[in-house]
């Protein structure tokens, strides 16, 4: 179960551990915070930014003992305690015994046992100390405009704090070398970005350089050998940074362009590479950007669907072979339906029942893909308004409507009624009763002559699962949108065509987005 953190948290309390080889015996956790009350408590364990429950125990006077798991890996591990309160301190398959009291338990904390944590509570401690006096630099500089003798002096005492931080972190590290704490302290230090590179007059040569120098050396402090990194939230605040709108742009190939060489490099049999692989591929399958999906089926596509030398998923954590088979079926038919890609053609008959029509014949800048179902009450609402667009605007601008209706069996009639009734002037095809039941009876006398198989199976093969859907195809017939209400799509076409103060026919409808 994942816990609900309600506390403000301190990355700086992200420490994974170094692994000491014990046998025999199981380490021993204990915790003593002076005044509590008898309780139920909580160990707690963090997966990336995630923390779940570990174990439970009772305190009894304000004090209380785990004994470890053989599952508790090395990382973060807190105390939780009644009204979310709670601290963090390092496991590192060592025994721990610290003393503490509300309401500051790090300030007050005492380190019995833990070498691990004797360096990071001295680390903390010192830390806020400086804080402190920086924070009290900064207040007196408000006091003055930039450009003041004061205010420049307050910044120059408020840098010599950095560095004092600085040679602290630097002789940190350099005195305790085994220590994971200090892998983990360097993992909070951000890179240090140089100057920029300036020609002969000294102007800048590339406006960009120190971003795309951070960008191209964020991961230079981060050992990612490391698995133990992963059960800390550090680690998983600087996924979230680096894929974050902060660091890349949030167009998929962008993402792409990263994510795939981030993965490459990490061991494939990790947990590093476990954790990053589903936090990239989960998080854009979620991303209500439009086209962002497109992360999320190439990620499926390159790590859960292709095979290592054993001829196993290089997702080696998905044990269920049923549930990967048909992840991966769902997916081949995702990959020709995201952005960029030229999906299958379609060739249907229209109303006549005799007529093949196919989008990829057409001419048109832009092409829009519609799939309805003449029963659909949404798409009894949706079709309307768009033969309104078509009319008013589209058929103009050389904007193509391509519908795909459902039209088998019983549903033939009332297709074309719908059509009729509503007058629809764009291109309508769909499976027409006659062409299905021929179809079934013999394809060949149809394929490849006037159509596909995709296209007799278009409803698997656009992935229709619900109805309407829409496809906005360039005069290419690639995809560079999808999923759009009708208010969307007129706003796209006029964007997409640099119409300037364009007529608004349909404004946002709020049933229609929540449909």
């Amino acid at each position: 179960m994942i816990i609900n953190k309600h506390a403000n948290m301190k990355q700086l309390l992200v420490i994974p551990l170094l692994l000491v080889s014990t046998f025999g015996f199981s380490q021993k956790l204990r915790f003593k915070v002076e005044g509590a009350k008898d309780t139920t408590v909580f160990l707690t364990k963090y997966y990336g930014s995630k923390l779940f429950y570990a174990d439970t125990a009772e305190m009894k006077g304000g004090v209380v003992e785990f004994t470890a798991k053989p599952d508790l890996k090395p990382g973060i591990v807190a105390l939780l305690m009644p009204g979310q309160k709670y601290f963090e301190v390092i496991y590192n398959k060592e025994d721990i015994n610290i003393e503490t009291k509300a309401p500051d338990f790090v300030t007050n904390m005492k380190v019995k046992k833990s070498e691990e944590n004797k360096v990071f509570v001295a680390y903390i401690n010192y830390l806020q100390e400086q804080r402190k006096v920086a924070t009290g630099f900064s207040k007196e500089r408000e006091k003055y405009k930039e450009g003041d003798p004061e205010y420049k002096s307050f910044g120059e005492k408020m840098d010599s704090v950095s560095k004092l931080v600085a040679a602290y972190q630097t002789d940190l590290q350099k005195n305790n070398p085994t220590k994971l704490v200090s892998k983990i302290i360097k993992m909070s230090m951000d890179v240090q970005v140089p100057e920029a590179p300036k020609d002969a007059n000294g102007k800048v040569i590339n406006p960009n350089y120190r971003y795309e120098y951070y960008r191209s050396h964020y991961w230079d402090n981060i050992d990612l050998k490391d698995d133990r990194l992963v059960n800390t939230p550090v680690f998983g605040s600087k996924m979230e940074y680096f894929f974050g709108k902060n660091m890349l742009i949030q167009h998929p190939d962008t993402v792409l362009a990263f994510a795939f060489p981030f993965c490459d490099q990490l061991d494939k049999k990790s947990e590093l590479f476990k954790y990053s692989v589903d936090y990239i591929t989960n998080t854009f399958a979620k991303s209500n950007i439009m086209g962002m999906d497109k992360v999320y089926v190439y990620m499926v596509n390159r790590y859960y669907c292709q095979n290592d030398a054993e001829g196993n998923s290089i997702a080696y954590w998905m044990k269920d072979k049923e549930k990967l088979k048909e992840l991966c079926e769902e997916n081949k038919i995702k990959m020709n339906l995201v952005q960029g890609v030229r999906p299958p053609n379609i060739s249907l008959r229209d109303t006549t029942d005799v007529n093949w029509k196919d989008f990829y014949s057409l001419k048109s800048e832009y092409t829009i893909l519609y799939f309805w179902d003449p029963e659909c009450g949404h798409c009894k609402k949706t079709t309307p308004k768009l033969q309104t667009l078509y009319e008013k605007k589209f058929k103009q601008r050389n904007v193509e409507i391509f519908a795909v209706g459902k039209a088998t069996g019983e549903d033939f009639e009332k297709w074309k009624k719908f059509i009729r009734d509503n007058k629809l002037e764009f291109i309508n095809v769909g499976l027409t009763k006659k062409l299905f039941e021929d179809a079934t009876a013999d394809p060949r006398q149809f394929i490849p002559k006037y159509t596909t198989l995709e296209a007799l199976n278009y409803h698997d093969t656009y992935d229709i699962y619900a109805t309407p859907r829409i496809f906005v195809l360039d005069k290419d017939k690639k995809i560079i949108a999808k999923q759009l209400t009708i208010s969307q799509l007129e706003d796209f076409i006029d964007r997409m065509q640099n119409i300037k103060n364009p007529e608004k026919i349909f404004p946002p409808d709020p049933e229609e987005e929540a449909h």
